[in-house]
């Protein structure tokens, strides 16, 4: 996962989508307390800094030294770096000193890319008893109008030679994923639950946003170009005058409690 963004990381880093406040006020009414949350996957951080609103400490974590680098800095989110070499007893005490310590594990748009038995076998070595809650979302799609949705998904089409295997679990909204947790409180099922993030956006951080994909950089170190001159050019036609326009990108929340 981490080769994949390694070369387009401040593209990453700068055109990736926030998400809303909702599904953290969601996860966070579910969790038995406020005291600590674990980010996995945290990247530049953007689900730590509102997990920060809400916890007393986010420990956030990236396999990829370089991410946590160029991170949000804030008092409560302590940034660490868990290279896959780590071992599951050496993550526990990176985590905290005490075992079922955390309230909320969260993964942001990246659970797709990971181990499943071994990574949830660390979830539930380190979620609090009773009660610990797990929580993976990813955003689906950007919709923007009619227009430019339609060259988007021409667009898309093309990509698809070039995204991971992996990315099937994205376009399923996670409703495939294994997920061996149970319902939370006032719950009857693990989600998802959907949400909306809306992002305002002018056509070059949209077209930057597209570039930012693991899809467009496999295809670019194999000598394709996936936005040439004609493609940007639809995009043009497609944007038309306006300046900014509202991006919404449909949010799939999957979230449960650990099952002792």
């Amino acid at each position: 996962m981490a080769d994949l963004f390694k070369k387009q990381r401040k593209k990453y880093l700068d055109n990736r989508p926030g998400y809303p406040d909702e599904p953290f006020r969601f996860i966070a009414s579910k969790t038995p307390k406020n005291d600590l949350a674990w980010d996995v996957g945290t990247v530049s951080g953007q689900a730590a800094v509102s997990l920060s609103k809400i916890y007393k400490n986010v420990i956030a974590t990236d396999v990829s030294e370089q991410q946590p680098a160029h991170a949000h800095k804030l008092p409560n989110i302590h940034y660490r770096h868990t290279p896959t070499t780590m071992s599951p007893a050496d993550l526990a005490r990176a985590l905290s000193p005490e075992p079922h310590a955390v309230d909320v594990v969260t993964v942001a748009q990246a659970l797709h890319w990971f181990g499943l038995p071994a990574f949830y076998a660390q979830v539930n070595h380190v979620l609090r008893l009773p009660g610990g809650v797990f929580a993976a979302w990813c955003y689906t799609l950007p919709l923007v109008d009619p227009p430019v949705d339609s060259v988007f998904n021409r667009y898309y089409a093309t990509s698809g030679p070039y995204w991971d295997a992996a990315r099937r679990l994205v376009e399923e909204e996670y409703r495939t994923v294994a997920f061996p947790f149970g319902p939370v409180e006032e719950e009857d099922h693990t989600g998802p639950f959907e949400f909306t993030s809306k992002v305002e956006m002018g056509l070059d951080g949209f077209l930057d946003y597209l570039r930012s994909s693991s899809a467009y950089q496999t295809a670019k170190d194999q000598g394709v170009e996936l936005l040439g001159e004609e493609v940007v050019a639809e995009f043009e036609a497609a944007w038309g005058g306006e300046g900014t326009k509202v991006v919404r990108f449909p949010v799939f929340l999957r979230i449960g409690r650990v099952v002792e």
